[in-house]
């Protein structure tokens, strides 16, 4: 038994520095040492509890029993690769499959996000025989050189050196902040013009070195966005007539977190050729997933293997199938909507009292709110929205920020956060707002 106490947070903090890289951030002025979490809930060192309502890797509940006790229960029996039979990877991509359109009915298992996108491009790619790939301006879709390479958020960011040629960045459909807005009716056609120049630019008049298009389906680092409802289709039919394929990016909007949908491309009526999935889906534990078409993935059979050691493994697929079968059986889409639908009341109240809150947006549990200096400039409150993200963990709730200007407050709450904790994050962003107001 060791009975040596635990290190303080000040000592954590000093080690960390002394053996971790100091490009990893620590979030808030006052660093949070968590030692245990509990469906919405997060506590520290000193046994404060956290409401957390943005971290959705833990998207049916931090530490959820059922799928710990999936995990353990596995972990038991058996835990190795693809290159035997197994009828746990069959029922998870089984499953899967049955919530995706079906069309959409060919299943690759990864670690990350991050690699479920990297073999989608390459899918892409294999399919396509073309290389170019056309991709929204403040995107983010994974750590890997590749994914930084197509990621306007790293590249174009500090320590970023732009894109490669290959990579065609068109603009970010942010009816707020975006070159075309909300009161501009042609908003939706003038963004879907700027991917027509770019294929007619890549295609040199014959249109046919064009790999694709991907994005996410509600832009999550680009500041929780909504694209224009007519958007996806436009772009996904110049994308498919130059003979490029779409990826939807739903790491962080797919299995209901949209409360309207259990998939975020089922906003737009669109459906993508390929399907990347990430964290969420193994509630933590390293999984990823790419799904798309019989069509792609046969033109990916082309004499080398894929492999990848730890994806599609018994202990993934059974924690991948329990967390399947949480989200469908505690109707957690139609959860999310119902909050969401308060928590949107609740801002928008707060909104018309509140001049520095310049837009609220969103559905279900993936919500964001757009802080300004002034609603007529929307000059954007960086300085403001990081205090405000502060002030919100001194009062016990946890929040990020995202955006071009880290102006945008990102709510994502785990799925199991209530109507009482709605309320609860709403009061105490208005009292935050409010005390800002006095000190002004």
């Amino acid at each position: 038994m060791n009975n040596n106490p635990s290190p303080s947070k000040a000592q954590t903090l000093a080690s960390r520095r002394q053996f971790l890289s100091g490009n990893l951030s620590i979030a808030y002025k006052n660093p949070l040492k968590l030692v245990r979490g509990e469906m919405q809930y997060l506590y520290d060192d000193e046994g404060r509890q956290f409401l957390d309502a943005y971290n959705n890797v833990a998207h049916v509940g931090h530490c959820h029993p059922r799928v710990v006790k999936a995990a353990q229960d596995q972990m038991a029996v058996l835990n190795t690769n693809t290159r035997y039979l197994s009828d746990q990877i069959i029922n998870y991509a089984e499953r899967l499959t049955a919530t995706l359109p079906g069309s959409l009915n060919v299943c690759f298992f990864v670690n990350s996000g991050s690699e479920a996108n990297e073999l989608a491009l390459r899918l892409a790619r294999t399919h396509t025989g073309s290389r170019d790939l056309v991709v929204l301006d403040h995107a983010y879709h994974g750590n890997t050189t590749t994914m930084i390479d197509i990621s306007p958020y790293k590249h174009d960011g500090p320590g970023g050196s732009g894109p490669p040629a290959w990579v065609h960045k068109v603009p970010l459909p942010d009816l707020y902040r975006g070159l075309y807005r909300a009161e501009d009716e042609q908003a939706s056609e003038k963004y879907v013009s700027h991917v027509s120049e770019v294929v007619e630019r890549i295609g040199r008049g014959n249109r046919d070195n064009l790999c694709g298009f991907i994005a996410e389906s509600l832009p999550s680092v680009g500041g929780q966005i909504e694209l224009p409802e007519s958007y996806l289709g436009a772009v996904y039919r110049e994308i498919r007539a130059a003979g490029g394929v779409c990826i939807a990016d739903e790491v962080q909007t797919g299995y209901g977190r949209i409360g309207k949908h259990f998939w975020g491309f089922e906003s737009y009526g669109v459906t993508p050729d390929i399907v990347v999935l990430g964290k969420p889906i193994g509630n933590g534990h390293p999984i990823g997933a790419v799904v798309t078409t019989r069509e792609i993935a046969s033109s990916f059979e082309n004499g080398m293997e894929f492999f990848s050691t730890f994806g599609g493994n018994n202990v993934s697929c059974a924690i991948g199938v329990e967390v399947l079968n949480l989200v469908l059986e505690e109707e957690l889409e139609s959860h999310a909507m119902a909050v969401g639908d308060l928590m949107l009341a609740g801002l928008r109240e707060l909104m018309s009292r509140h001049e520095i809150m310049g837009d609220v947006r969103g559905s279900g549990m993936f919500l964001g709110v757009e802080l300004v200096k002034n609603r007529d400039t929307r000059e954007p409150a960086t300085a403001k929205a990081d205090a405000v993200v502060n002030g919100m963990r001194d009062s016990g709730i946890l929040l990020g920020t995202d955006g071009p200007f880290h102006n945008v407050l990102k709510i994502r709450p785990p799925m199991p956060f209530n109507r009482t904790d709605a309320d609860r994050l709403v009061s105490t962003l208005d009292e935050i707002l409010c005390a800002f107001s006095v000190s002004l």
